[in-house]
């Protein structure tokens, strides 16, 4: 038996071996847990061999070998022909003398994450971490540094979680372009890096998969991550059987550590319930009925750095956050560092702008469940996955709805997308809306100033304080009466 056979079949013995067994209506007794639920807010990290040519986005390393496209012309006018220079050339180039994991995670707590996950290998096959699987790793070439272990490191003494992401599913094809021309992709010596580079109507074979499954493993033991984020080629049929098996390999795995964790797909490539449902860069139309996920990030231009990235700004950022949370999901924000290990001044500042609005009005957010409608107001979002292409100007009458339980009572949130009004008006609150029942206590939880409101059959109006009109991200707070407290949708009081 070779070494790949007896760690599949140990893989095969923990799998079956537990709370769990690898079939669909196992896993389907899966529930997210407590503390994800109550995050909210994690950040994702895109770094990579990437960025360093930093041009178009994160995919130049298979745009570069797609003849007709711009990173195709970008590369052959900058770099010469790609027998010459090829994307393995890069990796000598990603030294990243300036990669402080320290300074990244207090940069993430200071913006009020809770959970962080560095994408462990792209697509383009660079492991971000230390492998015994392949020698094309930042351990051993460019930075010369175990970033997702010195990354974790640091999440963790910062008093947060540490998760992982994997793209390898997609590696299957994802070089393709180069074996279409003369290039480097040809070369043998470099199949370990650029292969498998088949066609993408192929189905992976089964020594991809088991490679593929045996990576993921090897994450899960060496670095005990609590989440585990896929991207969305894994919806292949082929992966379903080798998906069941990682599934209950890490459950049954987190069950022997005492932790609780989390599996994110995309699209249906679990089955319902049995991981936290992932949409890119996307929104729901209403409270999903178990907690799920957004993956979007500071960006539209790219994931990973680039010069001419087009950003959000700090009050849509927010406007994302409480949209997602009051649809019962957790926000994934990404940033992209630069190839020299720092972060972009511009992606700091916005961080940071989030961090300063979570300080002030954090407990609409954090711990809290979606109350019985998430919001009200005429912005109309589209529902689904890729829908922050352009920016959302929201006004002040859109409002997100959040509800949570401490030892003083049960409060109820109404948060301001837009810049708010001098009189604002809650239309849920309203006595004819039969949505809320008897409250008190209505408060301003960012202003020391006496709050003037009243409820009318309309609304409920409150007089802003000049110093919050025209503000975006106003937080209103009322207690809820004992025998009006709602029921959340998650089963969770």
């Amino acid at each position: 038996m070779g070494a790949d056979d007896a760690e599949l079949a140990r893989v095969r013995e923990v799998a079956t071996a537990g709370p769990y067994q690898p079939t669909w209506e196992s896993l389907q007794r899966y529930t997210a847990p407590r503390w994800y639920a109550d995050a909210k807010f994690g950040i994702f990290v895109h770094w990579g061999v990437y960025s360093v040519p930093a041009f178009g986005n994160e995919w130049y390393a298979r745009n570069m070998y797609l003849q007709g496209t711009p990173e195709f012309e970008h590369h052959r006018s900058t770099y010469g022909p790609h027998t010459e220079f090829g994307y393995k050339d890069f990796v000598d180039r990603f030294e990243a003398p300036q990669f402080d994991p320290t300074a990244w995670a207090a940069t993430f707590r200071r913006a009020g994450a809770q959970f962080v996950v560095p994408v462990a290998e792209h697509h383009d096959g660079f492991a971000m971490y230390d492998t015994a699987r392949s020698s094309w790793n930042a351990l051993a070439r460019g930075p010369e540094r175990d970033v997702v272990g010195d990354l974790g490191a640091a999440v963790r003494s910062s008093g947060m979680v540490l998760g992982v992401s994997s793209h390898r599913a997609e590696h299957w094809w994802f070089m393709n372009g180069g074996t279409e021309f003369d290039s480097d992709v040809r070369d043998p010596a470099y199949a370990d890096f650029y292969g498998p580079a088949m066609r993408e109507e192929t189905a992976p074979n089964e020594q991809f998969l088991e490679d593929w499954l045996l990576r993921t493993v090897e994450l899960v033991d060496r670095y005990r991550p609590q989440v585990v984020w896929f991207d969305w080629w894994i919806e292949r049929p082929a992966f379903e059987p080798y998906l069941k098996l990682f599934a209950a390999y890490y459950y049954n795995s987190a069950a022997r550590w005492g932790r609780e964790v989390v599996i994110n797909y995309k699209w249906q490539a679990f089955a319902e319930g049995s991981a936290v449902y992932d949409v890119e860069r996307g929104a729901l139309h209403g409270i999903h009925p178990r907690v799920w996920q957004n993956d979007t990030s500071v960006g539209r231009t790219s994931w990973s750095w680039v010069p001419d990235q087009r950003y959000k700004s700090v009050p849509e950022l927010v406007g994302e956050l409480l949209d997602v949370v009051a649809k019962n999901g957790v926000l994934l924000l990404n940033v992209g560092p630069k190839a020299d290990g720092t972060l972009a001044a511009e992606e700091v500042a916005l961080l940071e702008g989030l961090g300063d609005w979570l300080a002030r009005h954090g407990e609409a957010v954090y711990g809290t469940r979606p109350w019985t409608i998430p919001g009200e107001g005429p912005t109309q979002l589209a529902a689904g996955s890729f829908v922050d292409a352009d920016a959302r100007e929201y006004t002040g009458a859109d409002v997100r709805f959040t509800v949570r339980d401490d030892p003083g009572g049960t409060h109820l949130y109404a948060t301001v997308l837009g810049p708010a009004p001098d009189v604002l008006r809650i239309r849920s609150w309203g006595a004819a809306s039969g949505l809320l029942g008897e409250f008190e206590n209505l408060q301003l939880p960012a202003s020391p100033e006496q709050v003037v409101s009243r409820r009318t059959v309309e609304a409920v109006e409150v007089d802003l304080p000049s110093g919050l009109r025209g503000v975006p991200g106003v937080v209103v707070r009322v207690t809820l009466r004992e025998r009006e407290v709602p029921r959340r949708p998650d089963g969770l009081h």
